[in-house]
Order: structure tokens, then C-alpha cells, then sequence
């Protein structure tokens, strides 16, 4: 039986994803570590420093389905070491004497960083492809939403009127920048690593080193390091601190519903359809699904610390620094396929209740433009004045709880400036939301653009 929700049978669709787990089983971490072996046997035959045709026994059994799992878990156990197993399995797996050239000239390190960006890289594929389905999803809320009013709110309070699909860009855009944070760092992590036992290569003639490490490269389809980072953790602090910056966007999305579904605002809801939101309520209806997205975004922000706490190591390369990241980068990426998968099936079913925010704007009696009726004031009395003068009103109308359009009229101060046709034409939240709409057509635009421009590409 397994303990990790990760792998629980039941629980696992809610804490990863299948495709995202098959990135990072121990199948597929034993086939990156092959891959590594089997690309350096071959960039070694290229330039004459192993045998070709060990090279070619190598990469035909490189395969994960000739290592014996039980008995790789048998050695490690025994060793304590996690590939020493592997070298000896695939070694015994090659005809000949060919097994000897497996893991020339590298350390564990090496195939293990190496084996853990190609996961990385293929983990990222994964990952942007959910993140630009999620970008969709917005977008098309945004679009059809751009003019449904709402209550903006500051603070926990009404502040002045705004549009759903207003709220919904400003998402947009926030996941935008994170698919740009993954570009731009790709660069720097999905870098190779090959450099022997302290960093020096030195197991490979010095004429030699260099283009073997550019011919490994190109094997993997990996950038080349300026100097080795056994040492350094700072390209798997940066990418998992973008986790933690995506899995806090996606809770500040999630939570928003969760606000905005509580019964006392009631403008948005998860779908319910089948849903069963207590055991013994049968009345809830529980935003549950994007309660969960706040959860799990909590385990992969505090990975990222933890991460970052891994990037203090001693001299040349130290395991106990090194190995807090076999465990949080899987997992990093694994919880955050999971919450990214369940945001997007939810928000792609979320229901909008726009009588519910139409009436949410009257609940302050016509506070909620307060902000425009003072900016109109102040054309005539001056701005301080005007807020001076529109608090007073403002504060009397919340504590007597009466219309604050008619506390406007009886105020000798405003009459002179504003008539009761104006007051009551400055009380209608759909005349003062500014540029909202036109921020939704702004996003969606360059979204377009870009799109257009890749497409040219």
C-alpha cells in the first residue's frame, strides 16, 4: 500500500496529475539516468575515448525494462548508493567486456543532475501546456465578461464599480508573466552536467574535455555550463521559485472564488454537478475544488524555500544539501501539475450569477459612488473640499442607513453646484467603470498579437 497521496490509488488524481507522474516515476528517473549514460557512451566514441562498439552495446541496453528494479533496490540498500546499482545492472546487462565503459570518467552527480534537468525539461512541457490552457480559460471568461458589473472591492469593502472580465484580465496577465519567467530561465537550467568528481573533469584528457562536454550537449539536446554547478543550486532554486510564484497565482484565483461563492456575496460558484458538499449539511454547496488549489499551492511555496535553503552546500559538491532536491523537485512539479488541472477543469465550469452582482452593487445605498460624486464636486469647490464634504454625507448615510443620493440633496453645501438630476445620473454604477472594458480588449489584443506574430515565426 502506498503512504504519499501522491501515489495513493485513491487520492492521487487529487495531488498529481498521470502525465506529470510518468515524468517522474522510478521508471522514468531510471531511463534518465540511461539516457545520460548511454549519450556520454556515445560522445565518447566520437572522439575515440571508449571503443564504438561498446558504445553501441551500451545504448542498446540502456533501457529501463533490462534493470532489474528489485535487485537495484537490493544493491542501493545494501551500498546506499543510488547509482552505483545501475552502473553495475547495466554493466552486467552488455555482452562482452562492454559493460566496463559504462560511467567513463563521470561521478554519480553528474548522471544524476543530468538525469534530473531532462525530467525537468519534459516536466515544463507538461506544465505550459496547462498554463496556456489556463490562460484560454481566462481569456474566454474575460471576453464574455468584460462589461458584467461588479463591486470592486479594497480591503475587504466595496470601493467603487468595476466589470468580472476586469478582474479575470488582470489573471490573464499574471499567468502571462509566469510562461515568460519559464522561457526565460530555461536557458540557464536545462544545462548539462558533466564534469567528474570535484568539477575538474580531469578523468578526460584535457584536449578532449571540452568537446566532449559540447558533443554530450548536443546528444541531449541540453545548453553547456562556463564552469560546472555541483555546487551550485541557484538554476532549480530559480525554477521552483516560479513554481511557487504559479501555485500562489493560482491560489489567489482559487480564493477569489472561494470570496466571491460565500453566501453573503454569492456572485460566482464552482459547478456543483454531482458534488456533495457535506456529510452531514445537505444543504452546502462547498467551493471545495478551489479550497484544494490553496492547499496544495502551501506544500509548493514551502518547497521553494526549501530549495532555496539547498543552495547553501559545502566546497565541492555535499549530499546533504544535494539531497533535499530529489524529493521537492518531483514533487514541486507533480503538486503543481494537480493544482493547474483542477483549476482549469473548475474555472472552465464556473458559474457567474450577474443579477447577484447587480444587486451586491446597491447594498451600500449608493456609497459605491461616492468616489465619482466628489470628483464631480470638485470641479466647482476643489478637491479637498469636496472630499470634506462628501465624508460627512457618506459617513451619515452608512449610519442612519439611508440613501446616499438623498443625503446628497439635502446638503446646502452641494446644492449650489450639483442639482438633483445630477446626483441621481452620478448614482449609476454601469456609467463609472472607467476604462475596465477596454483593459479586457487591451489584454486580449496583444494576446492575439503574439499569437499572430509566433505564428509567422
Amino acid at each position: 500500500m502506498t503512504i504519499s497521496l501522491i501515489d495513493s490509488y485513491i487520492f492521487r488524481n487529487s495531488y498529481g496529475t498521470k502525465e506529470m507522474r510518468e515524468v517522474f516515476n522510478d521508471r522514468a528517473r531510471i531511463q534518465a539516468w540511461l539516457d545520460v549514460e548511454a549519450s556520454l557512451a556515445r560522445a565518447q566514441a566520437k572522439l575515440n575515448i571508449i571503443p564504438k562498439d561498446a558504445a553501441k552495446e551500451i545504448n542498446t541496453k540502456a533501457k529501463a525494462e533490462n534493470i532489474e528494479i528489485e535487485k537495484m533496490k537490493t544493491i542501493y540498500e545494501k551500498t546506499g548508493h543510488p547509482i552505483v546499482p545501475l552502473v553495475n545492472l547495466l554493466k552486467e546487462a552488455c555482452i562482452k567486456n562492454y559493460g566496463e565503459y559504462v560511467h567513463w570518467g563521470a561521478t554519480t552527480q553528474d548522471i544524476m543532475d543530468t538525469g534530473n534537468i531532462l525530467q525537468v525539461k519534459k516536466a515544463i512541457k507538461v506544465m505550459k501546456k496547462q498554463l496556456e490552457e489556463l490562460k484560454g480559460i481566462c481569456l474566454n471568461l474575460s471576453q464574455i465578461h468584460k462589461n458584467t458589473l461588479q463591486a470592486g472591492r479594497t480591503h475587504g469593502q466595496q470601493a467603487v464599480p468595476i466589470t468580472f472580465g476586469y478582474k479575470v484580465a488582470v489573471w490573464v496577465e499574471e499567468i502571462k508573466r509566469h510562461l515568460v519567467r519559464i522561457k526565460q530561465c530555461q536557458p540557464r537550467l536545462l544545462v548539462l552536467e558533466f564534469s567528474g568528481a570535484a568539477g575538474t573533469l580531469a578523468t578526460i584528457d584535457v584536449d578532449k574535455g571540452f568537446k566532449l562536454q559540447e558533443i554530450l550537449s548536443k546528444e541531449l539536446g541540453l545548453n553547456i555550463p562556463p564552469v560546472p554547478w555541483h555546487s551550485s543550486r541557484d538554476n532549480l532554486a530559480e525554477i521552483l521559485s516560479i513554481l511557487a510564484m504559479i501555485a500562489a497565482t493560482m491560489a489567489k484565483i482559487a480564493n477569489e472564488v472561494i470570496v466571491l461563492q460565500s453566501t453573503e456575496i454569492a456572485e460566482v460558484e464552482q459547478g456543483q454537478e454531482g458534488r456533495i458538499g457535506s456529510s452531514t449539511m445537505p444543504h452546502k454547496r462547498n467551493p471545495m475544488q478551489f479550497e484544494h488549489v490553496v492547499v496544495l499551492s502551501k506544500f509548493v511555496r514551502a518547497n521553494a524555500n526549501i530549495m532555496i535553503e539547498a543552495m547553501i552546500g559545502e566546497h565541492e559538491r555535499d549530499w546533504s544539501s544535494w539531497g533535499a532536491e530529489m524529493k521537492i523537485v518531483e514533487e514541486s512539479f507533480i503538486l503543481t501539475g494537480a493544482l493547474l488541472q483542477i483549476l482549469n477543469s473548475e474555472l472552465s465550469k464556473i458559474k457567474i450569477n450577474k443579477e447577484k452582482m447587480k444587486s451586491n452593487l446597491a447594498l451600500l445605498k449608493g456609497l459605491i459612488m461616492s468616489e465619482r460624486v466628489m470628483m464631480q464636486l470638485a470641479k466647482s469647490v476643489g478637491r479637498q473640499t469636496a472630499h470634506t464634504i462628501i465624508h460627512d454625507d457618506a459617513m451619515e448615510a452608512f449610519e442612519l442607513k439611508k440613501e446616499f443620493g438623498e443625503i446628497l440633496k439635502t446638503d446646502s453645501r452641494i446644492k449650489d453646484f450639483l442639482s438633483e438630476e445630477e446626483i441621481d445620473s452620478l448614482m449609476d454604477p454601469a456609467t463609472y467603470i472607467g476604462l475596465a472594458p477596454r483593459y479586457v480588449d487591451r489584454v486580449c489584443g496583444n494576446i492575439k498579437k503574439e499569437e499572430e506574430k509566433e505564428g509567422n515565426l
